[in-house]
């Protein structure tokens, strides 16, 4: 597979994803890909059902929340958040960190996701804090990376999985696969 399509730039994050192992090259038992993520960046709190979401990093810092308690982690040290854990990663240390996130089970979700926020961005179809426009959009991708709100924010979650049924009946789903989906 070309190297060059498994990396994808988000403008607005100023983040880099490479693919390393997708859901269908693993057969399902893990995702793995390696993120370049400027100071600043990240992704807040959350949480998913069905996998975990292991992170180690390479270079730099960054910050991952597990639960009620933040910890940096340096090059060669790692942090898993289990299935229903609240977490979050996120860089403030002053300069661009990379870290790996693997995913077990694999989410061809969580992987499509990506790849479609991102295209979204370099469209010109985000806001400024990253979430799509259109509304049914966003609640489809919400749904397809089996997110989770935590705590009183998931009173949201019903109208978003509301949403994303509407978008599938739309064919929104199918049009955001066929534009963005490379891999």
């Amino acid at each position: 597979m070309d190297t060059s399509i498994r990396k994808i730039y988000n403008p607005i994050q100023k983040d880099h994803v490479t693919f390393l192992k997708t859901s269908a090259e693993t057969d399902g038992e893990y995702t793995l890909v390696e993120v370049e993520l400027a100071d600043g960046g990240g992704v807040g709190l959350h949480y998913h059902k069905t996998y975990s979401e292991k992170f180690d990093c390479i270079e730099g810092e960054v910050q991952i929340a597990l639960g009620k308690k933040m910890r940096i982690l340096k090059p060669g040290e790692s942090a898993t958040a289990e299935p229903n854990v609240n977490h979050l990663f996120r860089n403030r240390s002053g300069s661009p960190c990379k870290f790996l996130v693997e995913l077990r089970p694999a989410s061809e979700g969580f992987e499509r996701s990506l790849q479609i926020g991102y295209g979204l961005a370099n469209d010109g179809q985000c806001k400024p804090n990253g979430f799509p426009k259109d509304k049914l959009a966003l609640a489809w991708l919400f749904d397809i990376s089996e997110s989770n709100l935590p705590g009183w924010m998931s009173v949201l979650e019903f109208v978003l999985r509301k949403q994303a049924k509407k978008a599938r009946k739309k064919h929104i789903d199918k049009e955001l696969i066929a534009r963005y989906v490379r891999f």
